[in-house]
């Protein structure tokens, strides 16, 4: 783990030291699962943000081949 200090208002503090002593848990431990919810849910918006932009982009081509039927293939490549 890296050492890393913040500064937190009074009110954060209190309401911090409050938890800790409600849940039985450090307020460390309190601040790293915050910042690990934060992180997961960013990165779900990011990827959902991707997933999005990339919707249709094969949209009107007709340079591709007919995945119908390739999948059809696979399929009863599986079967053997």
């Amino acid at each position: 783990m890296v050492r890393t200090q913040i500064y937190l208002t009074s009110d954060e503090r209190a309401a911090l030291e409050a938890i800790s002593k409600h849940v039985g848990k450090k307020q460390s431990e309190l601040i790293r699962e915050a910042v690990d919810d934060l992180i997961g849910k960013f990165s779900h918006e990011r990827r959902e943000g991707v997933l999005e932009r990339l919707s249709g982009l094969w949209r009107g081509r007709n340079d591709l081949p007919d995945f119908s039927s390739l999948r059809k293939e696979w399929d009863r490549g599986r079967s053997r």
